[in-house]
């Protein structure tokens, strides 16, 4: 009885486990164009049901007292989508006239011009 306790206690890690060994023992199954299709699967599936579920975790409470605050809201969109994309699109272009390759510099404006959440988590 205790290893079935165990087992239901741990039954996400055991999850994952026997996915590993799966994927091992067969992993035709997971590739791109196989029958899970990763391609569409992974990348707009699972996404939309991780936040789903995280979506299904808040109280009514929480985001309705959440959506009071529009100002705030709307500011930090606005600098997060607009201003400092912006600023840093002009930093680089007053860097495009230094003797700065070409090429990193495009390279700096795709990583920063991200989102501030994906730029922190890139760095």
């Amino acid at each position: 009885m205790r290893l079935l306790e165990r087992m239901r206690k741990e039954w996400f890690m055991i999850g994952i486990v026997l996915a590993i060994a799966g994927a091992k023992l067969e992993p035709s199954i997971g590739v791109n164009g196989g029958p899970l299709k990763p391609e569409i699967t992974v990348s707009y599936i699972a996404v939309a049901t991780i936040f789903f579920n995280s979506g299904l975790s808040l109280k009514t409470e929480e985001l309705t007292g959440a959506l009071v605050h529009i100002r705030l809201h709307l500011f930090i969109q606005i600098f997060t989508l607009a201003f400092f994309p912006a600023t840093i699109w002009l930093f680089l272009q007053l860097l495009s006239i230094t003797p700065i390759n070409e090429w990193l510099l495009k390279g700096q404006q795709q990583y920063l011009i991200q989102p501030l959440e994906v730029f922190w988590a890139l760095w």
